[in-house]
């Protein structure tokens, strides 16, 4: 099982703005095998190290340095920490406290020193969904199910979810062909199961309204068809598991409904891709690492796609966003790609952690600008 624990937008908020001396951000893969951590532990151990020499190198206070890799140490040996991994692990450290976060992407090994943390590999965590809810729906009965990263699929309780369609509509069963008005035959059929639709769609409002949650319909035809007709919450996916759910486990259920993420991802970048290549015809895209700095420092930048696995030596600067270009990395700088994606967060921009061959002619990153600069 993988464990993870996603930063939240107030996690990223508060990495984004913390600043010491010294921050010391690590990466690693990471095997959810307990069995198997050893080697996670003493990958850690190196990456630390590493740590360390730079910051005895710039002539970091000692005592403070001595503080930080303690802590690490310390994680190292906690037994209890590696039983439960996932596919990486991000780790941010200072003197005075830790932090990590296990997320379900195999992560490069890596290391950054600076007078902040490095947050570019730990974005494609949280740029796209891997959670969802499935609408399981049919007319012996609906369930929504909630489907995790690291944990398994489980049936939710939802307040005012009816026990079948019959129940819903006040009838026995909805195949009843006793003639009502217009409520007979297979038409009246269909008016029944859009009444079902509607008071699971209202039962569902409340536990969905604002999550941004992704709902995935689970159904057959004609009640998936009737249920979109009725639908109001926004998160509804466009794909649909096309098939009668009430012979799918919850399991069953998520695993199909992590494929259909894994197709809104790719539809998305499709999207973002398609408008980057509109916008470059009216001068409002960049995959110039120097102008998206300069773009980024003046609020210019709409969304970004960055290499989570390339990294850019050097320093941005506060008030024009010039870039000096480093040769290699040390506690006197810091990552230039880094420094971008957190001045466009700042800006209100959206960011998408991506590895190198989602991005436009295979440039650390790509920015699609709010106005010609």
């Amino acid at each position: 099982m993988l464990h993870v624990d996603i930063p939240t937008t107030a996690d990223l908020s508060a990495l984004t703005a913390r600043r010491a001396d010294p921050c010391v951000s690590i990466y690693l893969p990471t095997t959810p095998l307990s069995q198997d951590s050893g080697g996670d532990r003493i990958e850690l151990k190196n990456l630390a190290k590493q740590a360390v020499d730079q910051l005895e190198a710039a002539g970091a206070d000692k005592r403070r340095v001595a503080a930080l890799a303690e802590q690490i140490d310390d994680l190292v040996d906690d037994d209890a920490f590696w039983r439960m991994q996932a596919h990486g692990l991000a780790l941010f450290a200072t003197a005075d406290d830790l932090r990590t976060f296990r997320v379900p992407t195999a992560l490069t090994p890596s290391v950054a020193v600076s007078d902040r943390f490095r947050l570019t590999p730990l974005l494609r965590a949280v740029s796209f969904a891997h959670v969802a809810y499935v609408l399981a729906l049919a007319e012996g009965g609906p369930r929504l199910v909630a489907v995790s990263a690291d944990l398994p699929a489980t049936t939710v309780k939802v307040d005012g979810m009816p026990k079948d369609a019959g129940s819903a509509v006040g009838r026995s069963s909805v195949n009843d062909r006793s003639p009502s008005g217009r409520i007979q035959g297979s038409e009246g059929q269909k008016v029944l199961l859009r009444q079902f639709a509607r008071v699971v769609d209202g039962a569902l409002r409340g536990l969905l309204a604002g999550s941004g949650v992704p709902l995935v319909l689970a159904a057959s035809q004609p009640l998936a068809s009737i249920y979109r007709s009725v639908n109001t919450y926004a998160g509804l996916a466009a794909p649909t598991i096309d098939i009668s759910p009430e012979s799918l486990s919850d399991g069953e259920l998520a695993e199909r409904a992590r494929a259909v993420l894994d197709e809104l991802h790719r539809e998305e970048l499709a999207g973002w891709t398609e408008t980057f290549e509109a916008r470059a015809g009216q001068h409002r895209t960049t995959t110039d690492v120097a102008g998206a700095a300069r773009a980024a420092t003046f609020g210019a930048v709409d969304s970004l796609l960055v290499d989570i696995d390339a990294a850019v030596h050097g320093t941005v600067g506060d008030e024009d966003g010039a870039v000096r270009f480093a040769d290699h990395a040390g506690a006197d700088s810091h990552d230039v790609l880094d420094e971008i994606a957190r001045r466009v967060i700042a800006a209100g921009g959206r960011v998408y952690g991506v590895r190198a061959d989602d991005i436009p002619g295979g440039f650390p990153l790509a920015a699609i600008l709010r106005y010609a600069v």
